[in-house]
């Protein structure tokens, strides 16, 4: 295989533009296009996440089979979620809205799923094949690539709404060309004749490092999917800043795309667990202040973005590193490790959801109303976005503090 990284970090950025992003902008678009209640959006944002308990390792299987023709599936992936993203922010629902938000983020997010799994087996069987520390390599332009993905994808309706009446379907339709574009720029990496046999679901569990490793993850990124699925919220109304959360958007994302490969050269030099430690405990200082901020603190703000955006850097390049580092050992296919990986980073999205969002409205808040909210219902809404990411971090902070890692024990 060649050394096409930037081809990685390209396709990364089509798999962040249907990530995160989705759950950011697609609640807050149907509530305010569609006047759909957050209650039913959080219910069926979590009923995905239950079909993801079968389909996630499913596809990981399926993707281990389809090994030496991934090319072709992969292809064909990348036209369904292109289909499917047109389909939610571009189309008028052609049934109920709340029906058809469920079917269009099913076709979304299997396609991604899919596709993410694809991906980083693929990686594994790459980095491999690279001169010294290939996987904090690979990772560097993998989640480079990401984080720019993901700064494009979050502010990309706010800057197509100053030019166009219709943003979310200007986003839709770019999202649909970008795909084009990263499945033909990944096009020969596909091709390979000496991708092992995968292992097995069983290995992976049975192997305790990867389970831990797994737990750490769900941990890990529980506090980002509490603080993104509240992201626009906060800022409209415990802020009092509507109209900044593009901009926010882009700072926290930029500072993340621009921390990612500093990270993975620290970790290099220091030691995995070292660097990635130290940007939990960062995590926890920028969520904290943001638990003490307020009506018109949004430069204040800001400065909590640069932080948190810093440390999320870390989570995402170092965590999926480490686990690839495990795989290319246990299960060097790695389709079915990365199959409960994908399933653990979406799942702790889809609670959130089914959590936070209902809480919220039987608290009385209202987007779009936030002078209408009661004063106890900001304060909840802050201490969601703020305060619960803080103990989760912490939690995640001495479970990788207790493990011991394979040739990273400082």
């Amino acid at each position: 295989m060649s050394n096409r990284l930037p081809s990685y970090a390209l396709f990364a950025a089509l798999l962040a533009c249907a990530g995160l992003p989705i759950y950011i902008h697609a609640p807050k678009f149907y509530v305010d296009e569609y006047g759909v209640s957050l209650t039913a959006l959080g219910a069926v944002l979590f009923g995905l996440r239950l079909l993801d308990v079968v389909q996630d390792p499913l596809l990981g299987r399926l993707s281990e089979r389809l090994r030496h023709q991934r090319g072709l599936a992969v292809g064909i992936a990348c036209g369904v979620i292109a289909v499917a993203m047109v389909g939610l922010f571009a189309v008028p629902p052609l049934t109920g809205p709340v029906l058809w938000f469920g079917i269009m983020l099913t076709l979304v997010f299997s396609a991604f799923s899919f596709l993410t799994i694809c991906f980083y087996a693929q990686g594994v069987a790459k980095a491999e094949g690279m001169a010294g520390q290939g996987h904090l390599r690979l990772a560097r332009w993998r989640e480079t690539g990401s984080l720019l993905g993901v700064c494009v994808a979050s502010v990309a309706p706010v800057a197509l709404g100053l030019v166009m009446g219709a943003p979310f379907a200007g986003f839709a339709v770019g999202f649909a060309v970008l795909a084009v574009a990263a499945a033909l720029a990944m096009r020969g990496e596909w091709v390979s004749t000496d991708l092992p046999e995968g292992a097995g679901f069983a290995t992976v569990l049975r192997d305790p490092l990867a389970r831990r490793l797994l737990f750490i993850a769900l941990l890990n990124a529980a506090p980002a999917a509490v603080s993104s699925t509240l992201f626009l919220f906060y800022v409209e109304s415990a802020l009092g800043a509507a109209g900044y959360e593009g901009p926010l958007l882009l700072l926290f994302f930029l500072s993340a795309a621009a921390a990612a490969p500093v990270w993975g050269t620290l970790a290099e030099r220091f030691g995995t667990k070292r660097v990635l430690l130290s940007a939990m405990v960062l995590a926890i200082f920028a969520f904290g202040g943001a638990l003490f901020l307020g009506q018109g603190d949004q430069w204040w703000f800001a400065l909590v973005c640069v932080a948190s955006g810093a440390a999320i850097g870390a989570d995402l390049t170092l965590l999926p590193a480490l686990f690839a580092t495990r795989m290319a050992k246990i299960s060097p296919s790695a389709a079915e490790g990365f199959g409960l990986w994908s399933f653990v980073s979406k799942f702790t999205l889809a609670l959130s959801a089914v959590i936070l969002l209902p809480v919220l409205e039987s608290a009385g808040y209202a987007s779009g109303a936030p002078d209408a909210a009661p004063a106890e219902a900001i304060d909840l809404l802050r201490f969601m976005y703020a305060g619960v990411p803080c103990v989760l971090k912490l939690a995640a902070i001495f479970l990788l503090w207790q493990t011991k890692l394979d040739g990273d024990a400082r």
